[in-house]
């Protein structure tokens, strides 16, 4: 018998400004710092113009260490380049995963195609921590297509669970992820219900992107809130009462020291000074935005 996951908060989404760009963010707050193994959550929805080029807007090369940016492309396009020559748009209903390892400088973008129709891009973007052995590994990017991600639909037809890490209900995703993870992108039509099962001791959030949900055991939870469960029970049933987009993310807690300094998270201060040392030096690699 599964036992229900109790919420311990209820998160909303705070708008920030992060340099001039400005993005929703339930987490970090100041009651929760992190959700171990996830460090943060940004939710950003955006307009872009044809007054100029593409590859001069949205957000510029940066470089990453430590842990895994992932995001989620909600609607428009999302042009991803890195120093490690990948190339690649990511398109709605697709997810750009970057495990940035020992270091990678990346850009995100604007489409042309999106810029030229004066598109509005929406994404998530989550931040996954890696554990301290796989932090100084090499850095990988992968494109999640919709013709890679596998999908399980709910029993009562109406809800569309796409695997984006690790296994459900028998199927896995094509991610290769640094820790034990369960990373859910559901489309729920309305009056959609369902029970999902969480691996035991998996800490777990989810995030309510658009539409209007209830929590059994719990009540209504609106759009751009982030539920956090207790670590006990099992289980999370849902019910819809309009056409609704969630994330159910869930780890294993990594249970490490934690030392972040803006694109950096490592285990020390040491580490991060070491960070910010190779990026200076070059050995991260080198963005440029020719293409």
């Amino acid at each position: 018998m599964n036992s229900q996951k109790r919420v311990k908060y209820l998160l909303p989404a705070i708008e920030v400004d992060m340099g001039g760009f400005p993005v929703k963010q339930p987490l970090p707050t100041n009651k929760v710092d992190q959700v171990d193994p996830f460090l943060l959550v940004h939710h950003a929805r955006t307009q872009y113009h044809d007054d100029r080029p593409s590859k001069t807007q949205g957000i510029g090369p940066h470089p990453h260490r430590g842990f895994s940016p992932v995001t989620f492309v909600i609607e428009g396009e999302v042009h991803h380049r890195d120093s490690r020559e990948n190339n690649q748009i990511a398109k709605e209903g697709e997810v750009q995963w970057m495990h940035a390892g020992a270091g990678i400088v990346h850009s995100e973008r604007p489409s042309e195609a999106l810029t030229a129709r004066n598109g509005v891009q929406e994404i998530i973007q989550i931040w996954v921590n890696s554990p301290a052995d796989k932090k100084m590994q090499e850095p990988f990017y992968k494109h999640l297509s919709l013709d890679i991600i596998p999908v399980i639909i709910s029993e009562d037809k109406k809800i569309k669970n796409k695997i984006i890490a690790g296994t459900f209900k028998g199927q896995k995703s094509t991610i290769p992820s640094q820790s034990e993870l369960l990373i859910l992108w559901g489309l729920a039509d309305k009056k959609g219900e369902q029970t999902i099962k969480i691996p035991e001791n998996f800490n777990t959030m989810l995030y309510l992107i658009k539409g209007a949900m209830k929590i059994n055991g719990y009540g209504i939870v609106d759009a751009e809130s982030l539920v956090v469960f207790e670590k006990e029970g099992d289980a999370i049933s849902m019910s819809f009462s309009e056409d609704s987009q969630f994330l159910v993310l869930s780890g294993q807690a990594i249970d490490e020291s934690v030392s972040q300094y803006g694109p950096y998270v490592m285990n020390t201060q040491t580490e991060i000074l070491e960070a910010i040392r190779d990026y200076q030096m070059g050995k991260m690699g080198i963005l440029i935005e020719s293409s």
